[in-house]
Parts: C-alpha cells; sequence; structure tokens
C-alpha cells in the first residue's frame, strides 16, 4: 500500500514547527527519524493531512552533560546514543539497551524522541527512561513544562503530548557512585519485537538493595515500573523474598495477547527476567534456581 495524499512543511525551526502545529492540530504528524511514523503511513493506520519535518531542526540534536543531568536532545539518533561517550560513562544501561533497538538501519535513522513519542509498548527506550527516573521535556504554544517519564506514557502508542506539543530534549539524572544495571530482552530473534523485557537500574551496597528501579516492557500497554521493588529494597534478598515479590509483579502486570504470546506466558515471562535480573544485580546467580526460575 502506499499512503494517503498529505501536505508537507519542512519546519526551519522549533518555533516554526510548533506554529505549523499550532495550525493544524491533530490533522499533522512530526516527521523526525521517520522510522515508525513512515510504515504507519504506508499500512494506512494513519492519514495526516499534513507532514511537519523536523529533521533539520540541528539545535534538537546533541547529548551533553549539564551538572547532573545528561540532556539529549530529541533528534538524537539511536546511533549517536550507542556511540556516545557520555551516555556510556553516565548512563550504560541506555547504551546496553540501545544495541537491542531493530536493526542498524533502523538505528542509523530512527531518534530517541520519535521512538518516546510513538510509545510502542514493546520499545527499549521507554522502560529505560522509566528506570533511569528521566524527565521528557515537551515544548507547544502555551510554553515548556517537564513531564517524569513515569507520567508521559498513556497506553499502547499514547501519551500527554498534546497535538501542538514537540518533544525536545530527555533530562537523564547521570548515574550515582556504585550504580549498576541490567538490561534483558526475549524476543524470537534479535532485531524482533520483544515478548517480554526489562530494564533495571540499582544501587547495591554491602549485597543489599538501597534503590531499585525494574521497568519492564512489552508485558503491558505502556512501560511499567515494578512496585514489588520495594520489598527488595533495604533488606537480605532471599530466594523466598524473591519469588513473593514475583507473585506481586504477576498479579500488577495487565499483559496484552497478540500472535506472539499469551498473557500468562508474557507473565512468566517477565517473572523469569524479575529473577535473572535480581540475581544479575547482586552477583548472586543462585538466587535465580532457588527462586524457581
Amino acid at each position: 500500500m502506499k499512503a494517503a495524499a498529505f501536505a508537507y512543511a519542512r519546519a526551519t525551526s522549533v518555533a516554526n514547527a510548533l506554529e505549523l502545529l499550532a495550525a493544524h492540530g491533530d490533522r499533522a504528524k512530526v516527521l523526525s527519524g521517520g522510522q515508525s511514523l513512515m510504515p504507519a503511513m504506508n499500512l494506512r493506520l494513519v492519514t495526516p493531512e499534513l507532514i511537519v519535518d523536523i529533521g533539520a531542526l540541528s539545535e534538537l540534536r546533541g547529548i551533553s552533560v549539564e551538572g547532573k543531568l545528561l540532556v539529549v536532545g530529541g533528534l538524537t539518533r539511536h546511533v549517536d546514543l550507542e556511540r556516545s561517550a557520555d551516555i556510556a560513562k553516565h548512563a550504560p544501561l541506555l547504551s546496553e539497551a540501545i544495541a537491542h533497538v531493530a536493526h542498524p538501519a533502523i538505528r542509523n535513522r530512527g531518534t530517541i524522541g520519535g521512538s518516546l513519542a510513538h510509545a510502542d509498548p514493546a520499545s527499549e527506550l521507554p522502560a529505560c527512561m522509566l528506570a533511569l527516573g528521566a524527565t521528557i521535556v515537551v515544548r507547544g504554544s502555551r510554553g515548556e513544562r517537564r513531564v517524569a517519564a513515569q507520567d508521559f506514557f498513556k497506553g499502547i502508542y499514547e501519551t500527554v503530548l498534546a497535538p501542538d506539543e514537540l518533544l525536545v530534549s530527555v533530562e537523564i539524572p547521570i548515574a550515582p557512585e556504585g550504580s549498576s544495571h541490567f538490561f534483558e530482552e526475549l524476543a524470537r530473534r534479535q532485531g524482533d519485537y520483544a515478548i517480554a523485557g526489562l530494564a533495571a537500574q540499582a544501587v547495591v551496597r554491602n549485597d543489599v538493595f538501597a534503590d531499585l528501579q525494574l521497568a519492564f516492557f512489552a508485558v503491558g500497554d505502556r512501560p511499567l515500573l515494578a512496585e514489588c521493588a520495594t520489598r527488595l529494597i533495604n533488606v537480605t534478598v532471599t530466594a523466598d523474598l524473591l519469588s513473593e515479590a514475583a507473585d506481586a509483579l504477576a498479579l500488577q502486570l495487565e499483559p496484552q495477547e497478540d500472535q506472539q504470546a499469551s498473557p500468562a506466558m508474557r507473565r512468566h515471562l517477565a517473572r523469569v527476567l524479575l529473577m535473572r535480573g535480581v540475581a544479575s544485580l547482586l552477583g548472586r546467580l543462585n538466587l535465580r534456581n532457588g527462586a524457581g526460575e
């Protein structure tokens, strides 16, 4: 199939892009990397009247360290995240996760802002933003606002972005000293959509979690911070405690059924990932078997 007829405007600045979006509202779509939008248009899943191309806005590209934050422009490509020394040093979870995003051809064009705004529940980057405690910076005709990543995603392909707003950057807290991370996704093949995945960020002191963020993806209609993580903080994690946490996780999840997996299968895989993640972060691989992986 081919996309329905549409008008095209190449934005010359962020202000110009916002003017176009304000004028056309939900009849317009923003084109950044185009790796999600163009296939959807070709399948007639979306039929915008106007495409606002922001690809030439260099002010929205780049990675910088500003105080205790990594600031990543919305148009920064996946491949730039993958190659960034600052990301590798201050947010290594993101460096590891980005290698799982589709294939090199997609990573060469896709952008962080496009991925987050698209809000695919099987996508790696939204879950990483939750695990890292990131803030999404949004600009619109009414000014700029900052949204916690946990509050940004509202459902399948749904965010808090208004039709006249643009995702301009992401602010990621620099990982504290002594922090560690874990990332794993389960898919049929490398580059396929995840069936279940986990992005985790932790601080471990004296073999005990001082902080733990467990962000699951592909097991619901949006990325999810596991509430059971609080059970594992400031205590000695045993196999029984980890099994109880896994049971609590299963109750929190609301997996979707599709051609890849049933809800029961996704709950089971989320449990497996929880076991693996906690065992890896604590350096106690015996927990995996003891908790019934």
